[in-house]
C-alpha cells in the first residue's frame, strides 16, 4: 500500500479502533490483577506475545536478524519495555484506570522536552510549549487530587514512571541503529528481554497467583493477542502508512476512552480535578503533535 500524506477516513477509523483497544486494555489489566500478581501477569503477557510474534514471523517468512550494532539498543529496548509495564501493571493495582491512563499518556510531554535537547529538528515552538504547559498542568491536577480512596500516591507515581519508560523506548528507536530493524525485530527485543526480566522480578512483589478465574485468563489472552503482539504490530503499520504526527495526535483518544471505561465498567469516581486534568492533557497532546501545514 502507498504511503498517505494525511489521515484519511480509513486511517481515522483504524486509529480510533486502536485507541479504543488500548483504553480497554487498562480495564483488562486492572481486572486481571484480581487473578494474577501484576508483575507476574506482565511477564506472562510478554511470553505469550513473544510466542505469537514468532509464529507470525515464521508464517510471513521474516527472519530473526541479529547484528553487533543492534545488540545494545535491543537489550535497552527490552529493559525499558520491562520497566514500563512493571510500573503500569503495578500502578493499576494501586490507582484507578482513569488516573493511570492520564499519567501514562503524559509521555508526549516528556518526549517533547527530551527531543528538544537530544534530537535534531525537534525544537520547541510556541504551540508545543503551550501544549506542554497545558498537559503538565493536567498531570499536576491529577496528582494533587487525593480525595479518592481508590488511588494511592505511589500508584500514581508508578503510572508516571511507566510514561518515562515509554519515552525511553521512543528515544532508543529514534537515536540508535535499531531504527533500521523491521518492526517485528524491534518488538522481538522488547518482548524477549522483558519476559526474562519481569519473570525474575515477579517473586519480589508477592505470591504469583491470587484467585485466577476464567475471566482473568480471557483477559490475559486479550492482552497477548490483541495488544502486545498484533496490536503493537498494527501501530507500526499505521506509522508506516500515515504521517507520524497525525498518528500521534490520535493518542489523545486513549486516556479519554480509558476514563470512560473506568467509570462505566469499574464504577470509578471521576471528580472535577480528574476531568479537568484529562481535558488539559488531551489538548496538550494535540498541540504537541500537530504540525503546521506546509504550503503546496
Amino acid at each position: 500500500m502507498d504511503r498517505k500524506d494525511r489521515i484519511d477516513a480509513i486511517g481515522a477509523l483504524a486509529l480510533t479502533g486502536f485507541a479504543t483497544a488500548m483504553a480497554f486494555n487498562q480495564v483488562v489489566i486492572k481486572l486481571g490483577n484480581g487473578g494474577f500478581q501484576p508483575v507476574f501477569m506482565a511477564g506472562l503477557r510478554s511470553i505469550g506475545a513473544l510466542a505469537v510474534l514468532l509464529i507470525w514471523m515464521r508464517l510471513r517468512g521474516i527472519r530473526l536478524e541479529f547484528s553487533r550494532d543492534t545488540l545494545g539498543p535491543g537489550l535497552a529496548l527490552g529493559a525499558l519495555f520491562a520497566a514500563e509495564f512493571l510500573c503500569l501493571f503495578w500502578a493499576l493495582d494501586h490507582t484507578t484506570v482513569a488516573r493511570a491512563s492520564i499519567l501514562l499518556y503524559s509521555m508526549p510531554v516528556i518526549l517533547t522536552v527530551s527531543a528538544h535537547f537530544l534530537l535534531p529538528g525537534e525544537r520547541l515552538t510556541r504551540r508545543r510549549i503551550l501544549g506542554l504547559v497545558l498537559a503538565m498542568g493536567g498531570v499536576a491536577l491529577v496528582l494533587a487530587q487525593r480525595s479518592s480512596g481508590q488511588a494511592s500516591l505511589m500508584g500514581d507515581l508508578a503510572a508516571l514512571g511507566a510514561a518515562f519508560g515509554w519515552t525511553g523506548i521512543a528515544l532508543v528507536v529514534r537515536m540508535t541503529a535499531i531504527q533500521r530493524a523491521v518492526p517485528e525485530m524491534q518488538l522481538f527485543w522488547q518482548l524477549s528481554v522483558s519476559a526474562i526480566l519481569l519473570m525474575i522480578a515477579a517473586p519480589l512483589f508477592g505470591p504469583l497467583l491470587r484467585d485466577p478465574q476464567i475471566i482473568h485468563l480471557l483477559g490475559l489472552a486479550y492482552q497477548i493477542v490483541a495488544v502486545a503482539s498484533f496490536g503493537f504490530l498494527f501501530w507500526f503499520f499505521l506509522m508506516k502508512m500515515y504521517p507520524a504526527s497525525g498518528v500521534a495526535s490520535f493518542s489523545f483518544l486513549t486516556p479519554v476512552l480509558a476514563v470512560g471505561f473506568g467509570w462505566l465498567i469499574l464504577g470509578e469516581e471521576i471528580g472535577p480535578a480528574v476531568l479537568a486534568g484529562l481535558v488539559l492533557v488531551a489538548v496538550g497532546i494535540v498541540l504537541i503533535n500537530r504540525r503546521p501545514r506546509v504550503p503546496a
